[in-house]
C-alpha cells in the first residue's frame, strides 16, 4: 500500500503529505477496499450483533467499489478526495471503538496494521484547505461544491452535513472566519432542507457561526444566530454568555455605524489579499488576458523542423505560438501515450526519488529521473535538445510532478535573480537560460500555466510541450516569465520539466546585449 511505500523507500517524506498527489491516493482506495472486504467478512461471524456496523460497511462497499474501477476518475473529483481522507481518518476511528467491545480479533488486527499507514489530521486538514481554494480561485459557491451542481463537475459527488461542517471546523481553527462561515451556512441550509446529519447537530454549527460573523464585526448577525442555538438549548452556557455580551455592545454603538464599519472587506475577500493573488486567481478563471486582437493576429502555428534538423525534416513537429513578448510556443504531440505512462510508472516511489514542492500552499509531489533511469528518459532529453536546439547535458534531470487535491504552484521565477547569486552553484552550469514542460494528462478543469506579469494562461493538454527562455540573450532575468500553476478544479494532473541551463549554449543561443522583445 503507499504509505508503506513511502515508510520504506522515502523516510523523508512526511507523514502528512498524502493528499499532495492523486498517483499516492490512489492506492488508499484499494487499501479501503481491502479493509471493507475484511470487515465484511467479520460481519458474517457476528452478523447477529452487529447490525449496525453491517450497514455502514454495505455503504462503503458500494462506494469503493464504483472507486477502485476507475481511481483516477474517482479522486479527480476533490471531493472524493477529501470525502476518502475523512472516511480513513475519522470514521474508520470511531468504528475501531465501536467494536472494539467484541472479540473481532481478525478484522480489529487488520484495521490495527491498516491504520498505521492511514491519512492523519494534517492530511485532512490539508484536503479541506485545498477545497476551499477551490472556492476562492474558480469563484464557486459552497452549494455548487457541496451539491456537484457546479458546471465543471461531470458527477454528482455531494458533501454532507458532517463534510461541511468538518471544511468550516478547519477554516475555524485557522482563524479564517469568512470561510468558517461559509461552510457552516451551507451545513445549515442541507439541515434545513430535510438532512439528517450523522454527528454534529445545529447547535454546534450555530455556535461555530455565531462566534465566525462577530469576528468579522457583524453584532447583529452573531445575535440572531446565538438566539437560534439558545432555542435549541436554553442552557447552553457559551452562547448565554455571548447573548449579553452582544446585546450591551449593540446598546452602546450605533447599530447602523457599527455593521458599516465592521462589514467584510471589498470582494467578500480576507484581508491579506494581495494584488498579485487577484490577478493570479483572474487568469486561472480565463479572465483579464492582456493581448490586444492586433497582436493576436501576429501568433501562428506551424510545422517546425529547427532549421532543417535531419530528424524533422520529413516528420516536423507542431509548434503553436502561446504568446508573443516574450515569446512561449507549444509543441503538440511530443510524446506517445505509452511514453508518458512509462515516465509516469519510473516515477512511483523509490529511494530518494520523491520530494515534496515546498513553495505550493497545496503541494504537488515531484520525481527526478535521470537519463540512465530508463530509455525513455533519454530519448525525451534528446527530442528536448534536438527541437530547441540548446545542449541538455547540462539541464538538470527531468522532473515529474503529480498535482493533488487542488494542486497548484505559487506565483514564482524559474531562474536565479540578481539577489540570489548562488542559486545554481553547487551545480556549476550556470542559471537557468529555458524552460520546457510537458503536460503528460488531460485536466477536465483548472490547472492552467498563468504567467501573471503579463496576463498569459496556457491550458494543459496531454502530450503538448510548452517553452520559453528565462534570460534574455544578454544572460539577464526575463521578469516577465513569472508563472504559476493554478490549482486543480477536476482531474488528474501530470506534468514533467526540464530546466535547462546556460552552460553548453555558447554556440547555440549568442550573447547580445540587446533584450529581447
Amino acid at each position: 500500500i503507499e504509505f508503506l511505500l513511502v515508510i520504506v523507500f522515502t523516510p523523508s517524506l512526511a507523514h502528512s503529505d498524502v493528499f499532495a498527489s492523486i498517483g499516492h491516493m490512489t492506492d488508499l482506495l484499494f487499501t479501503e477496499r481491502d479493509l471493507v472486504t475484511s470487515l465484511k467478512d467479520y460481519i458474517r461471524a457476528e452478523e447477529n450483533k452487529l447490525a449496525q456496523i453491517k450497514q455502514w460497511a454495505d455503504k462503503l462497499d458500494l462506494l469503493s467499489t464504483a472507486a477502485t474501477s476507475d481511481p483516477d476518475g474517482f479522486l479527480g473529483h476533490p471531493v472524493n478526495a477529501f470525502k476518502l481522507i475523512r472516511r480513513l481518518n475519522t470514521e474508520w476511528s470511531e468504528l475501531e471503538h465501536l467494536v472494539l467491545t467484541d472479540t473481532a480479533d481478525a478484522f480489529l488486527s487488520n484495521l490495527t496494521i491498516q491504520r498505521q499507514h492511514f491519512p492523519s489530521d494534517e492530511d485532512q486538514s490539508g484536503a479541506a484547505k485545498a477545497l476551499t481554494r477551490l472556492l476562492d480561485t474558480y469563484q464557486l459557491d459552497t452549494d455548487a461544491i457541496s451539491t456537484g451542481s457546479s458546471s465543471a463537475y461531470t458527477s454528482q459527488s455531494v458533501l454532507t452535513v458532517d463534510d461541511c461542517f468538518e471544511l468550516g471546523r478547519v477554516a475555524y481553527s485557522e482563524g479564517d472566519y469568512y470561510h468558517t462561515e461559509l461552510w457552516m451556512l451551507q451545513a445549515l441550509r442541507q439541515m434545513e432542507k430535510g438532512e439528517t446529519p450523522g454527528v454534529v447537530d445545529a447547535v454546534m454549527i450555530l455556535d461555530h457561526l455565531s462566534y465566525s460573523v462577530y469576528q468579522q464585526g457583524e453584532l447583529e448577525r452573531a445575535l440572531d444566530f446565538t438566539k437560534k442555538l439558545l432555542e435549541l438549548d436554553s442552557t447552553h452556557q457559551r452562547a448565554t454568555g455571548n447573548r449579553k455580551y452582544f446585546e450591551y455592545q449593540l446598546a452602546k454603538q450605533n447599530k447602523v455605524a457599527q455593521s458599516e464599519q465592521g462589514g467584510r472587506d471589498e470582494n467578500h475577500q480576507p484581508n491579506d489579499y494581495r494584488s498579485e493573488r487577484k490577478k493570479y486567481e483572474q487568469l486561472c478563471r480565463g479572465e483579464g488576458l492582456k493581448m490586444t486582437a492586433r497582436r493576436q493576429s501576429q501568433l501562428f502555428c506551424r510545422y517546425y523542423d529547427n532549421g532543417r534538423h535531419p530528424k524533422y525534416v520529413i516528420g516536423p513537429v507542431k509548434q503553436e505560438d502561446e504568446w508573443d513578448r516574450p515569446h512561449i510556443v507549444r509543441y503538440h504531440d511530443i510524446l506517445s501515450n505509452r511514453e508518458m505512462e512509462t515516465v509516469k510508472e519510473l516515477a512511483k516511489p523509490r529511494p530518494g526519488l520523491f520530494s515534496l514542492i515546498k513553495k505550493c500552499p497545496l503541494p504537488a509531489v515531484s520525481a527526478w529521473l535521470g537519463a540512465f533511469e530508463h530509455p525513455v528518459v533519454d530519448r525525451i532529453n534528446q527530442r528536448i535538445e534536438d527541437i530547441t536546439g540548446l545542449d541538455v547535458s547540462t539541464a538538470e534531470d527531468l522532473q515529474v510532478a503529480n498535482y493533488g487535491v487542488g494542486g497548484q504552484y505559487e506565483p514564482h521565477y524559474d531562474f536565479g535573480r540578481k539577489d540570489e547569486p548562488d542559486a545554481f552553484k553547487e551545480l556549476g552550469t550556470g542559471n537557468r537560460i529555458a524552460t520546457w514542460l510537458l503536460y503528460m494528462s488531460e485536466v477536465q478543469a483548472g490547472g492552467a500555466t498563468v504567467f501573471t506579469d503579463i496576463g498569459a494562461s496556457v491550458s494543459p493538454k496531454k502530450g503538448s510541450a510548452v517553452f520559453w527562455y528565462n534570460l534574455h540573450p544578454s544572460g539577464d532575468g526575463d521578469y516577465r516569465t513569472r508563472h504559476a500553476a493554478c490549482p486543480v478544479l477536476l482531474g488528474n494532473k501530470w506534468v514533467s520539466n526540464k530546466w535547462i541551463h546556460e552552460r553548453g549554449q555558447e554556440f547555440r543561443r549568442r550573447c547580445d546585449l540587446q533584450e529581447d522583445v
